[in-house]
Order: structure tokens, then C-alpha cells, then sequence
């Protein structure tokens, strides 16, 4: 009988090291988010904007140059294509306000036929968008600006 014991001790033992000494595998992040209207669509705020005079030119903070006014606007991307801005918190003179239309073709952000940015990295975990504008004041230059979704 002491023998039938202990085998089974040993057993429960082997069961129980290889059962509890089994690693849990690392969940696997998800795969980015597509860029498209169903995932870009919402109300941001802008948190950075970075200016490039040429490729080869050091990253200037514009944002640090943006009226404290402005820092507190409102974007909304609607899905039905049309988009507001609104100038919230404090409020610019003359107040910002617009209204107008948008849409994406692949990473192509374009805002009332006009603006054509291009868009960088969408994350949907930290609700951050980032695009830039190419020649946005002269030729070869690239200003970036980083939004996140409220």
C-alpha cells in the first residue's frame, strides 16, 4: 500500500508541474486599425503640431505657438461626411467656427476639396490620428499635426 501511495504522490506531483509551471502566452496586440471613415469618424482635439522646413530640417513645435485659444477647439469628423469645428473653451476673436465637408480616399484626408493630409498612423487604442500636409508653406516643407479622439 505504501508503494500504490506513493506512486500516486508522484503522479499528482508530475500532473501538478507540468500543469502549473505552463507559461500563459503573451496576448497578441491586434492588428493597427484601418484608416476609414467608421474608425476616423469622431470629435478630436488637437495635442501637437510640428513644422519641417525640408526633409533634412530639425522639427520645429508650432504648437507652442498656437493661440491658447485655439488649443481647446473641437473637430468633429461625422460619418455622413460633413464636419465641424468649433472653437470651444475659450473662445478666439473672431470665434473660429466652421462647418464643412470631408472624406478619405485610402490615407487621404480631404477637407472641403481644399486640404489634402496625409494620413500617417491612426491608433485605435489611444484614440491618437496623426497627418501631415506636404507644402503647406512653401515647397518641401511638411507640417504634422497630432489629434486625439475625445
Amino acid at each position: 500500500m505504501n508503494t500504490i501511495t506513493k506512486k500516486w504522490a508522484l503522479i499528482a506531483m508530475t500532473a501538478g508541474t507540468i500543469l502549473f509551471s505552463c507559461k500563459k502566452e503573451k496576448s497578441i496586440d491586434p492588428p493597427a486599425c484601418a484608416v476609414n471613415v467608421a474608425n476616423i469618424s469622431g470629435a478630436y482635439k488637437l495635442t501637437a503640431l510640428q513644422y519641417k522646413a525640408s526633409a533634412t530640417a530639425a522639427p520645429v513645435d508650432y504648437y507652442a505657438y498656437t493661440e491658447d485659444c485655439e488649443k481647446d477647439d473641437i473637430v468633429t469628423f461625422k460619418s455622413d461626411g460633413s464636419y465641424d469645428y468649433n472653437d470651444a473653451g475659450t473662445t478666439c476673436s473672431p470665434d473660429k467656427t466652421e462647418h464643412g465637408t470631408w472624406q478619405l480616399k485610402g490615407n487621404i484626408l480631404s477637407k472641403d476639396g481644399e486640404l489634402d493630409a496625409t494620413i500617417e498612423s491612426y491608433d485605435c487604442k489611444s484614440k491618437t490620428m496623426v497627418y501631415y500636409v506636404e507644402n503647406a508653406l512653401k515647397q518641401g516643407d511638411r507640417l504634422t499635426f497630432t489629434w486625439v479622439k475625445q
